[in-house]
């Protein structure tokens, strides 16, 4: 195999809730993520010469060490002691900075590919296990699909896939930091917490609403406050038929659940008449289970 084309597809939060700020510094989570379709492209070509490069469509990331893909690679092929070279090429799409853990699952894409590529034969599990050293949410876009995150976020529970239906998601140009967030979320403090476990069942139910009326992201405590441009995204969705609407992460990033698409376009069209400068992007969630299946999309 001398060149793999694959596709890193994002991550919403159906829920987040943070239980306890722990006293290593640490926040413990329980909160459901959701793979979307809305993904980046990559390709590995592999090469005689040793070595690893990264080219990409967005000048202003880097392309050495310091990107996820090329950490991803050095991971495996370090360990394994490949002898040949790889470049790899990344097409961005997932917004960058945007809560959807759009590095990560770029990270988790080159482990799956590198894997196969190179005939290393690891297991998911074992690409898993190994790719928490990368990053926290990376295992979870290893796995993908629908999941319960516990403890930091590494002790993943699969989930019943999130029923059909149509995934409008905005990101305002605001940048947000993670830091920031939890820095200032008084984590110890908090009075009211989603329903994670109703919205489990209500996913084991098949049931939409169920699971659009126990959104809820704790973190939305502190960057709404700062960002008041998230709130009105919200609201915008809500106003036009959205089952629900809620910050994915720590944000900037806005996800409304819809049930019909005409609902789902006429916010769509509405987001992009507003004033403030969006990203914004209108997905249907079912053709995900269906193009999973694809060779060339792992």
């Amino acid at each position: 195999m001398k060149e793999l084309r694959l596709r890193a597809r994002a991550k919403i939060n159906l829920g987040l809730d943070v239980v306890r700020k722990r006293d290593d510094g640490y926040h413990e989570v329980r909160m459901i993520m959701q793979t979307i379709n809305l993904y980046d492209k990559i390709l590995l070509q592999k090469r005689r010469k040793p070595g690893i490069t990264v080219t990409t469509n967005l000048g202003f990331l880097p392309v050495n060490q310091d990107n996820l893909v090329y950490k991803a690679a050095q991971l495996l092929m370090d360990e394994f002691s490949v002898e040949e070279g790889l470049n790899i090429d990344l097409q961005k799409y997932i917004p960058v900075a945007a809560g959807m853990a759009g590095g990560s699952s770029d990270a988790a894409a080159v482990l799956v590919g590198v894997n196969r590529m190179f005939r290393l034969g690891l297991s998911k599990q074992e690409l898993m296990e190994r790719s928490v050293k990368i990053g926290a949410d990376v295992p979870f876009c290893v796995m993908r699909g629908t999941a319960l995150a516990e403890g930091i976020g590494e002790k993943l529970t699969p989930l019943p896939e999130l029923p059909d239906c149509f995934i409008l998601i905005a990101k305002p140009k605001v940048f947000v930091s993670t830091k920031f967030v939890y820095g200032n979320l008084k984590a110890n403090e908090l009075k009211e917490h989603p329903q994670i476990d109703a919205q489990i069942d209500a996913l084991n139910r098949d049931d939409l609403h169920a699971v659009a009326k126990y959104m809820g992201n704790v973190l939305e405590t502190v960057t709404i406050p700062e960002y008041p441009v998230i709130e009105e995204i919200k609201r915008t969705m809500l106003d036009h038929g959205a089952l629900n609407s809620m910050m994915s992460g720590s944000g900037p990033t806005v996800f409304g659940l819809f049930e019909k698409r005409e609902d789902a376009q006429k916010a769509y069209n509405a987001l992009l008449r507003g004033e403030d400068a969006k990203q914004v992007y209108l997905i249907e969630q079912s053709s995900c289970r269906r193009v999973r299946r694809k060779k060339d999309e792992r």
